[in-house]
């Protein structure tokens, strides 16, 4: 059981992926207990929004891309693609296990999801099955709900940029190269992403 790669999960809807999701995952993978960081690419996350998500696809295809130079052990995990929609993180957590004995799995969290977690599908067991990794967000006592639920803070610095203000700058024609990566920002305007969002 001791040899267990561990395995820290990351989930999102990366719409798009940018440098402030990269970052935490860095932060995880050099200060935290993991061997690698797996990119969980949600489908439709049931407490968001479906109409402001790019195609799964493209989402992959952007969070290979941001992770191509960066020779870290963060790898893209598509697993909630083949599951059914919209997407639990309960039923991820329970494929994973089947399909990875060899791995233990954590999550990683923003406070910001932790203080919602109580409309998650069977979050007891979520709680109670998986080691939790909470790093802060603006506006969360990050403290108090790592203590009320029990689970570890991970101290990663703030930072504050949002898929949201990518997304609404990119569709006003605005250079996000500095959010997102030249090679990514190359990549959305080709597919014309965003072009209608918001």
């Amino acid at each position: 059981m001791h040899n267990k790669k561990h395995i820290g999960l990351f989930f999102g809807s990366f719409n798009p992926i940018h440098i402030g999701h990269l970052a935490i995952a860095n932060y995880a993978v050099v200060f935290g207990n993991f061997t690698e960081v797996w990119l969980v690419v949600s489908p439709q996350n049931p407490l968001k929004a479906k109409s402001m998500l790019a195609n799964e696809k493209h989402r992959i295809a952007m969070t290979q891309i941001a992770l191509k130079n960066l020779n870290l052990p963060v790898k893209v995990c598509d697993i909630e693609m083949r599951l059914p929609k919209p997407s639990y993180t309960i039923n991820t957590l329970e494929m994973l296990k089947i399909e990875n004995r060899d791995c233990k799995f954590s999550i990683i969290m923003g406070a910001d999801s932790l203080a919602c977690i109580e409309q998650w599908r069977s979050y007891q067991n979520i709680l109670f099955d998986y080691k939790i990794y909470v790093y802060p967000r603006l506006g969360y006592d990050t403290k108090m709900l790592c203590a009320k639920y029990k689970v570890e803070p991970l101290n990663a610095p703030i930072i504050e940029i949002s898929s949201t203000f990518i997304r609404e700058n990119i569709s006003r024609g605005k250079n996000m190269n500095a959010f997102v990566s030249p090679e990514l920002g190359r990549y959305i305007i080709e597919n014309k992403l965003y072009n209608n969002k918001n």
